[in-house]
């Protein structure tokens, strides 16, 4: 194979596997990793270092059987109500403040009568919050559906909603709504199965399941 050929799957190895470096999710670290690490075993051995093949091998064996593990084991999930007063709960959104804000550019917690709060536990963990205030007799809308990074792979939030579902039946509401925010967060939200509403933002009925 040609030489600058070569060269450049080198260099495109190296770029991946420093961009899984970057990255929060712990799932996601381990796929991109793997591409790159399998990309620069196939890159060793083709320019003849073995070390270098096998080495990158070795790690590709890792992430798959992390990846194998993950997807494998079962997430014991509940959600758990608070008070608007909770201390750990306003420690936590302290905490993760700069991160919502990249979701949520205008959140700013002021809860009031109508307002409920739902921690979403994973392993009893806790792995995000969700936020919900009153907006008339059948519809709750979402303040706030935050996951911390290392726990975004969707689980989370099909659990939640899932979970919440009857709770919120039982309670008289129809359906959910939501503002558009980060688009990232959007694509998040119609996977878990909101659609676009008439005034353009998001909407999910509660009784249709994701």
């Amino acid at each position: 194979m040609d030489s600058v050929v070569l060269e450049w799957i080198g260099y495109g190895a190296s770029l991946i596997i420093a961009l899984s470096m970057t990255l929060n999710s712990i799932v996601k670290f381990r796929i991109i990793n793997l591409i790159g690490a399998a990309l620069f075993s196939a890159y060793g051995f083709m320019i003849g270092s073995i070390p270098v093949g096998v080495m990158n091998g070795f790690i590709v064996a890792v992430d798959v059987y992390f990846l194998i593990q993950f997807f494998s084991k079962k997430d014991y999930f509940e959600t758990l109500e608070v008070s608007s007063l909770n201390k750990y709960m306003l420690k936590f959104l302290d905490f993760h403040s700069h991160d919502i804000l990249k979701f949520y550019p205008d959140f700013s917690y002021m809860p009031n009568d109508n307002t409920v709060q739902y921690f979403v536990l994973r392993n009893m963990a806790v792995a995000g919050i969700l936020i919900a205030e009153k907006q008339d007799s059948n519809t709750l809308k979402v303040i706030l559906d935050y996951v911390i990074p290392e726990m975004r792979d969707f689980k989370n939030g099909r659990f939640a909603y899932l979970n919440l579902r009857k709770k919120f039946l039982d309670c008289g509401y129809q359906r959910l709504i939501a503002d558009k925010t980060d688009p990232i967060h959007v694509k998040y939200l119609l996977k878990m199965g909101f659609v676009e509403s008439a005034d353009g933002n998001l909407e999910k009925g509660l009784t249709t399941k994701i």
